[in-house]
């Protein structure tokens, strides 16, 4: 007669075999499968419920009961399993709703109101030795009754006129704690570093971007806007232009903006520079100027700077002709060493020459010092449009790829540097004497609301031109040029391309101008001869 024993063999070498098949050799029949299965659903059956009624309850009566140790066991493991599928539901659906609420913001950051103008706070950096002068640049573009907001930071106090339509003035804290061992700089560069800190400390609503400026630049705000709205000011972006000179580029850095062309901060990275400035000053007590050390606390910050070309430096001589007439395809923002550069208009002074630069820009700001390109092929002439600035007119065929290079009409910033030393191709005003340009330049600008664009004159600038034997049409014979072109605000939300411009059959029978009409290149339109 079999004992207990025998009788639970059968079931237990089944139990160890992989495949659930009787181990060979045991002698063991098939016979007990059925039951074996039967007590399984049983005891999973009734874990199941055990568990269940573990759950549901909040007395200890089901954790007294008495169950076996196999059954005990069992519990737990089904509760471990279950436990770890709970987790990991709520991790799942931690990670979904994570990402459902980056979404909604990414989904607010798009559907929230553009940047304008009052969402700008400027940051002027001044001298009260030359307030007086320098006081009259910002006039030209700062338009409180806009809504702009700025603060114009000084090292000393100056008189001031509440009709002047100026920033409000501040006296920048005192900076003698910090070390400065830089020779050949001035340590008013500390105080002017901490310009966008104590800006932020002024605890303005509202406000996106801190645009730091010098009070010799001037800016285009419609386009310092435009340029701004292309960013997420709810994250870290310190945006800025190089130096023209090479050489400045080298000395200071390629990755630096120029203060004094101006840049922008972000609000939250303006909060976090605020936390930790003071404490970067102190580790560059080398450095020259306020911008290399903005740049170094950039660095240390983990922000790089986000090259626009609009803003620029201008460390240059001489005449910005050939910088302004070939601007690249961008918008233009700023205008900086206003009193190192002559006048951008002849026959004016500086702040003259800049009221007059404003007029066009009122008519069409997004498309202020545009370069156009077009050609009379019956005369054989090439025709450079910078609109709201100047036109040249050259005898010959020169590439368009040629004449989008600044010609040199300006001065290296280091005196003793050639042409080479620049951060940009140049080339030379003419090769041959009867390829200097003929020169004209905006003498006024109106809005014609009937035609629905822009019509501005050009008026020869008249100076002494070599004398030429080329068997060819004389552009010394034209005194004005007309040109039209229809106000183009959204101009830069699409790809940046250069205008097209076509020369017109002249509605007047003199020989004295030519008209020539600007706008949006039509489709398969080429710069071509």
């Amino acid at each position: 007669m079999k004992t207990q024993k025998d009788l639970e063999k059968p079931i237990w070498d089944q139990m160890r075999s992989p495949s659930g098949n009787p181990i060979p050799g045991t002698g063991s029949s098939t016979r007990p499968a059925p039951k074996l299965m039967v007590w399984l659903i049983l005891f999973v059956s009734v874990t199941y419920v055990v568990y269940t009624l573990k759950l549901v309850s909040t007395s200890r009566a089901c954790e007294d009961e008495a169950f076996s140790t196999a059954q005990r066991t069992s519990t737990a493991m089904v509760h471990n399993v279950t436990a770890k599928s709970s987790e990991l539901l709520i991790q799942n659906q931690t990670a979904s709703d994570h990402y459902h609420l980056h979404r909604r913001e990414s989904q607010e950051t798009r559907t929230e109101r553009p940047t304008e103008i009052h969402h700008i706070v400027f940051g002027i950096a001044a001298s009260a030795k030359l307030w007086d002068k320098r006081k009259e640049y910002i006039k030209i573009w700062y338009r409180p009754d806009d809504d702009m907001r700025g603060v114009v930071w000084l090292d000393s106090v100056v008189k001031t006129n509440t009709t002047d339509n100026l920033p409000p003035t501040k006296i920048s804290s005192d900076t003698s704690q910090f070390p400065y061992t830089n020779k050949q700089g001035h340590r008013s560069a500390i105080r002017i570093s901490r310009i966008v800190s104590e800006t932020l400390r002024l605890g303005l609503k509202n406000v996106r971007w801190f645009v730091m400026g010098d009070d010799d630049t001037v800016f285009i705000t419609e386009n310092l806007v435009r340029v701004l709205r292309k960013y997420d000011h709810n994250q870290y972006y310190y945006i800025g232009s190089l130096s023209e000179s090479h050489l400045q580029n080298i000395f200071f850095s390629y990755g630096m903006a120029y203060g004094g062309g101006g840049f922008a901060i972000s609000y939250p990275l303006a909060k976090a520079l605020v936390k930790m400035q003071d404490r970067c000053i102190h580790r560059y007590p080398g450095l020259y100027g306020s911008d290399d050390r903005m740049q170094a606390c950039m660095a240390e910050l983990g922000v790089p700077l986000t090259k626009e070309l609009g803003f620029h430096q201008y460390d240059v001589y001489g005449n910005l002709f050939g910088l302004l007439a070939a601007h690249p395809v961008t918008p233009l923002v700023s205008l900086h060493h206003l009193d190192v550069v002559e006048p951008i208009f002849p026959n004016m002074t500086r702040v003259e020459a800049l009221q007059h630069l404003m007029v066009p820009k009122k008519l069409d700001s997004a498309a202020i010092m545009q370069q156009s390109i077009c050609y009379d092929k019956r005369r054989t002439w090439t025709i450079s449009v910078s609109w709201g600035f100047a036109v040249q007119v050259f005898r010959g065929i020169f590439s368009p790829r040629e004449m989008e290079m600044p010609s040199r009409t300006f001065l290296n910033w280091y005196r003793r540097a050639d042409y080479t030393a620049y951060a940009f191709n140049t080339r030379p005003v003419s090769r041959n004497q009867c390829q200097k340009p003929f020169v004209f330049y905006m003498s006024k600008a109106i809005f014609n609301s009937t035609m629905n664009q822009t019509v501005s004159e050009y008026t020869r600038h008249r100076v002494p031109h070599p004398e030429c034997r080329w068997k060819m049409a004389n552009p010394a014979d034209l005194d004005t040029i007309v040109v039209y072109k229809k106000p183009d605000p959204h101009l830069w939300d699409r790809s940046p391309r250069r205008n097209c411009c076509r020369v017109l059959k002249s509605k007047t029978k003199g020989k004295g101008s030519i008209e020539i009409d600007v706008g949006i290149c039509r489709a398969g339109e080429v710069s071509e001869v």
